[in-house]
């Protein structure tokens, strides 16, 4: 890689990691942990617990603590890890924040606060809190489809003064404004498979993943080559993965519950299980999820 490459503080080929659930609703440790050294094998270099693909919203503050600590101990000191600690109540990510930092993590994700749209005003002071509670490194997350809102340039550049605040993960899909990121100072990672090569184009230094479960090696493959210079390289396994990027996060699909079907066709997973509102994949769903993984040369 050249002198050019810009800096990734939790690494290039990052998962945010499926959640895995007993047959009696309980979070399933030893798959938590199998999951995480899955993907440690297969081409990431740091992982995203509690996030959106974790089912986080439907997680206690008690579980998520143990899921945290089940990765660590499954990936060991020196692998990135980043906790998922944002929610629309500033007193929870405080308490997560913390718990975050005492169950080894890296850093920590903090996504804008969802439904309650408290403005940029509103959303500075939330960000501001959670980073002074959680002393650890901070990537922010964009991701106006699911809160409803959008961080404003001038949020960014507001909180970049924070020192801890060095990364976004942006699901905007507007990549003059992710070069506009990255020419302030932000690490920016992709928050949408499909958009990858484009972001890393565009001054990113690496992904926050879904497709990742099933193409981790894949796609760091492509993130090397681009950031290397092999543009045709990384083209070409970018049209290769087409297929399962639609498979996974089509139109029709959620992450969370394609992320774990993924995992169950892998081997990795013997079942498919998410918490409601959200519900497994029926048969015909797994059917064209195998189909998209197997065009994708990844089954």
């Amino acid at each position: 890689m050249t002198a050019s490459v810009p800096a990734a503080p939790f690494g290039r080929m990052l998962t945010a990691m499926a959640t895995p659930f007993r047959e009696d609703g309980a979070v399933d440790l030893d798959g938590v942990q199998r999951v995480a050294k899955h993907l440690l094998a297969h081409g990431h270099d740091g992982l995203v617990v509690s996030g959106t693909t974790g089912e986080s919203p439907t997680t206690t503050t008690e579980e998520d603590g143990e899921t945290l600590a089940a990765v660590r101990d499954a990936v060991g000191p020196d692998v990135p890890v980043v906790a998922g600690v944002g929610t629309n109540d500033t007193r929870t990510s405080l308490v997560l924040a913390r718990q975050a930092r005492e169950r080894g993590a890296t850093g920590v994700l903090l996504v804008s606060p969802y439904y309650n749209k408290p403005g940029q005003r509103g959303m500075l002071e939330h960000f501001r809190q959670v980073v002074e509670a959680a002393e650890l490194p901070v990537m922010l997350y964009d991701v106006p489809g699911r809160t409803g809102s959008t961080i404003g340039l001038e949020t960014y550049e507001q909180a970049l003064a924070w020192e801890p605040v060095v990364a976004v993960k942006d699901a905007v899909g507007d990549m003059p404004r992710a070069a506009r990121l990255a020419q302030m100072g932000y690490a920016v990672y992709s928050g949408d498979d499909v958009n990858t090569l484009g972001f890393l184009a565009h001054g990113a230094c690496g992904l926050v993943s879904v497709v990742g479960h099933a193409a981790g090696s894949e796609i760091a493959s492509m993130i090397g080559d681009f950031l290397g210079g092999d543009h045709a390289a990384a083209l070409a396994t970018y049209q290769r993965l087409l297929p399962a990027f639609e498979a996974v996060m089509g139109p029709a699909n959620y992450g969370a519950t394609t992320a774990k079907a993924a995992l169950e066709l892998l081997g990795v997973l013997d079942n498919r299980r998410v918490r409601s509102p959200l519900v497994q994949l029926d048969d015909e769903e797994l059917a064209a999820l195998r189909a998209g993984l197997d065009a994708a040369g990844l089954l």
